[in-house]
């Protein structure tokens, strides 16, 4: 920034804290004018005011919620550093981040949150998870991410931690046209990886078409209704035909890393036409990055009690991993707006996202089920997956005032979006590496061989389309009357949601080939090559079809919803918020078998209603705030709600968890959650935006819904969906902003223009499980070890604090942001073994801008700095671990 720039006073300075750190309202208010000289003014605007303007917007909104929520603006976001809406949302208190996507709320999984898109619903493209993985939203797009935590009842019913709101951004005040570039990496990266041959597109994150099943292979393929015919009973011939024109161009290759790379783009404008304000905004953004891993990976063990302790004893797995996964997101954005008056406004916002991840693992381990000529050798298993997840979304809203009528409002959106998950060729492949020659080295180079068995390799295809259509509409009714003012609001919401789910897998059986068949090697592509294949004459089927029922199957959602909501603010004191919300639910999961393309219905189950799942009810809300003077206030609030298996949890269709890699199931018959939340807060707001806040918060739960485990027979555990008997979650949080002016005497200058921010958030929480149900309910035996113990999932500290400075010329800015949570069950323990745990991971990122001239500024960042890793562990052994490495990154963003 140029010299003649202005030196902020402390007040301003402050004000510019908040209004980066502290939870920003999406409503900021208009830059203020000065009657200094044009050229100074324009910096003073563009520094100093705008601030100044959102930090009174934040305070004014968090004092005027009546139900307790947080607020994240885009500003919160670009000064942590933080790419994407789940990045940033791990920032806001009681909230935990799994997998890189998923929100845990105060300790809650992820399908005890929702997740909305400017107030509407949509579909999530992860068949793993009930909620959208919020990675797939960049931070370039994003005005504000709201976190309401007590429920209110414009909110969905089905509200467990909280709900999570994404505000993209809308039309400018201004004209805005800007571009930024970055590029990155991973301490990680400076190894040699593992990259695949993939497409000419691939670096677009689209396949071409050369990952596709082919014809020879999916003319067997039916669908909804049509009969088909297993790969087990093709001729030899016919499947040798399939074998060949399969791409198996696809065993990872040792390669070096290319950098990250990303540009972002955004171009808007604003015009007048009389009492018309119109415009426009779109952006263009586009992230190609690279993450190399070693990882471990325990399967299964034995294990034997000694004085010193329960000693364990590795079976199975791989305890030398190395994995690399390229992804490339793009979005693509455009809104268009306008308003008469200031009293009527329309807005339409189209919006693609596409974020494809290619991922390659080597892995080397052994296996308990190895024949008796294996003995002595390990197991090689090559791994390649690609996915391509999208969302497409269509949204047009309105926003009226009738100032006619007693300035009633009413706004109203209808929403249509899908989203897809198309999964590609995933294969693995199995290799035996012999000490052939006895030196103690096995060398996967000389001494591999593709596996001799009927599952020497896996194909996987899946294709997940997911459609939800969205309306919904408020109006409210102000009243004023001698120190009392009212405000009544009634709505409705209709969503309906349908899912279409399609998954194909089968195995390499190279006992089908013909006797003396050479597997000498360790690449499939080549031990199976065209040249090898022809002429040979096969007694029957290679390809082992392992596709089951379920894994073909549609699914239908709909929710039709009305509320009534009252406000009463007396005598500028007292607030009492409330209402009623009502809610008719439906749910049916279609599981069909894949061959003869008719619904597959189990010994318990007469006809298609039996697969449908209802239900309604009321969900009551009440708020109450007393302000005890114009810095403090108290606030109450209570609710009921419900959580409801999502479409996967009813299906009996299985999964494989990205997290723990076992298979997952879902139960049909689960039942709903249903539960009860008090808040309890107190707030004080101080002068210079300095504030903390204290809150309590207790949710009592009827029948949890819960993950538990069955007993391996060969290969990980399998994973079942299963209603507890009851459980809570309770705990305190604090929040605090102070500038450090305080400590100036000691600190300087540095303290007058630095300030420390942060909050923590303490729980407990506790399921009750009935092993007898469980078996019951999901018809798979299963020896719980802990009947009684914490969520999945919940952490019992959350901590996030934040460091800044900004410098006194405007110059220079620097965030040190530290994150940590504290252990969580992730896989439930079973036979008398305890439950595994993900271990706390310490973040710590620091961030540097600096503004060269008014109009750019360059950025650097540093994550993961205390090289942290991510660990699973039971009873103090690991069972998972990855390396994260520290990441950098440096990008120049210019303003036209």
């Amino acid at each position: 920034m140029s010299q003649s720039s202005p030196t902020f006073t402390l007040s301003a300075m402050t004000l510019a804290i908040v209004s980066s750190l502290t939870p920003m309202s999406s409503y900021a208010v208009e830059d203020e004018k000065s009657s200094e000289t044009e050229d100074y003014i324009e910096e003073v605007v563009a520094t100093g005011t705008r601030l100044k303007g959102s930090a009174a917007a934040v305070i004014e909104e968090r004092r005027n919620q009546a139900f307790v929520a947080d607020i994240m603006g885009a500003e919160q976001i670009s000064r942590s550093g933080d790419g994407d809406a789940a990045a940033a949302l791990r920032r806001v208190t009681g909230l935990t981040l799994v997998d890189g996507k998923f929100i845990y709320v105060r300790g809650l999984g992820e399908r005890y949150s929702s997740t909305q898109l400017n107030g509407a619903a949509v579909p999530s493209p992860d068949p793993t998870r009930s909620v959208i993985p919020l990675d797939l939203f960049p931070a370039e797009i994003i005005e504000g991410l709201s976190v309401q935590k007590s429920f209110s009842p414009s909110m969905p019913a089905a509200f467990g931690g909280g709900n999570v709101d994404i505000r993209l951004k809308s039309i400018p005040d201004s004209r805005v046209f800007n571009f930024s570039a970055k590029l990155g990496g991973n301490t990680n990266n400076f190894d040699q990886g593992l990259t695949t041959t993939g497409s000419d597109t691939d670096w677009l994150g689209q396949d071409d078409g050369s990952r596709d099943a082919p014809a020879s292979i999916t003319q067997y393929w039916a669908g909804i209704g049509e009969s088909s015919k297993s790969l087990d009973y093709l001729s030899g011939s016919q499947s040798l035909e399939g074998l060949v024109d399969l791409n198996r161009d696809l065993t990872p290759k040792t390669a070096s890393i290319n950098p990250n790379v990303g540009f972002d783009l955004a171009f808007g404008d604003v015009f007048d036409y009389g009492n018309v304000e119109y415009g426009f905004l779109t952006t263009l953004a586009y992230d190609n990055a690279w993450q190399v891993a070693e990882e471990y990976q325990m399967d299964q063990w034995s294990s034997i009690d000694t004085d010193e302790g329960r000693k364990y004893t590795f079976i199975r797995g791989y305890d030398d991993i190395l994995s690399t996964s390229h992804t490339v997101k793009t979005s693509y954005m455009i809104n268009l707006g306008a308003n008469y008056n200031k009293a009527h406004e329309l807005s339409l916002n189209y919006i693609v996202l596409n974020d494809t991840e290619d991922k390659a693992k080597d892995k080397f381990g052994i296996s308990n089920n190895v024949s008796p000529s294996e003995n002595n050798a390990i197991l090689n298993v090559k791994e390649t997956s690609y996915e391509e997840r999208s969302l497409t979304a269509l949204q047009v809203s309105g926003q009226h005032t009738f100032t006619d009528l007693n300035l009633l409002g009413f706004d109203w959106i209808y929403s249509d979006s899908e989203s897809n998950r198309y999964a590609p060729s995933g294969l693995s492949t199995n290799y035996i590496i012999a000490d052939r020659n006895n030196d103690g080295i096995y060398d996967s180079e000389t001494e591999s061989s593709l596996r001799l068995g009927s599952t020497a390799a896996r194909f996987n295809f899946q294709d997940l389309v997911d459609d939800v259509e969205h309306f919904s509409f408020n109006a409210s009714l102000p009243i004023y009357l001698s120190n009392l003012e009212m405000e009544f609001k009634v709505g409705a919401s209709f969503v309906d949601k349908t899912r279409e789910a399609d998954n194909r897998r089968f195995d390499l059986d190279t006992r089908a080939l013909a006797t003396g068949f050479d597997l000498t090697g360790n690449d499939i592509n080549q031990i199976l090559s065209d040249d090898k294949l022809t002429g040979v004459a096969l007694s029957r089927s290679v390809l082992n079809d392992t596709t089951i029922d379920g894994d073909l199957y549609t699914a239908a959602q709909s929710i039709d919803a009305y509320y009534a909501e009252a406000d009463f603010f007396i005598n500028n004191r007292y607030r009492i918020s409330g209402g009623v919300r009502f809610e008719d639910f439906s749910q049916t999961a279609l599981p069909y078998d894949p061959f003869t393309g008719e619904v597959d219905l189990t010994k318990d189950q007469t006809s298609i209603s039996d697969l449908t799942f209802t239900d309604d009810g009321i969900y009551p809300a009440l708020a109450l705030t007393y302000i005890l003077n114009d810095e403090m206030q108290f606030r109450a609030s209570f609710g009921q709600t419900v959580v409801r298996p999502d479409l996967r949890e009813i299906s009996a269709a299985t999964y494989i968890d990205p997290l723990t890699e076992y298979p997952v199931s879902g139960t049909p018959g689960l039942k709903t959650t249903d539960m009860t939340n008090i808040d309890l807060r107190w707030e004080w707001y101080m002068p210079a935006g300095n504030n903390i806040s204290v809150g309590l918060f207790t949710k009592s739960l009827d029948n949890p819904i819960e993950a538990v485990q069955s007993p391996a027979q060969d290969g990980p555990a399998l994973i079942r969906m299963a209603n507890g008997e009851d459980g809570y979650v309770k705990g305190i949080e604090f929040e605090f902003l102070q500038d450090l002016n305080i400590l100036k005497g000691v600190l300087g200058s540095f303290g007058e223009n630095s300030f420390i921010s942060g909050n923590v958030t303490l729980s407990d929480s506790e399921i009750t499980l009935d092993r007898q149900n469980i078996v019951d309910q999901t018809g798979v035996s299963t020896s719980i070890t802990n009947l009684e113990r914490r969520l999945t999932g919940h952490s019992e500290y959350v901590v996030n604090m934040q460091l800044g400075y900004d410098s006194s010329n405007g110059e220079h800015l620097a965030t040190v942001v530290y994150n940590v949570f504290g252990e969580r069950v992730i896989v439930a323990g079973i036979e008398g073994f305890e439950d595994a745990m993900e271990q706390p991971f310490h973040s710590l990122d620091v961030n540097y801008t600096y503004f060269p001239t008014f109009s750019s500024q360059v950025k650097f960042k540093l994550t993961n700095i205390l090289d942290e890793k991510k660990e699973i562990t039971f009873d103090d052994e690991l069972l998972r671990s990855s390396t994260k490495g520290v990441g950098f990154s440096v990008s120049y963003k210019v303003e036209f």
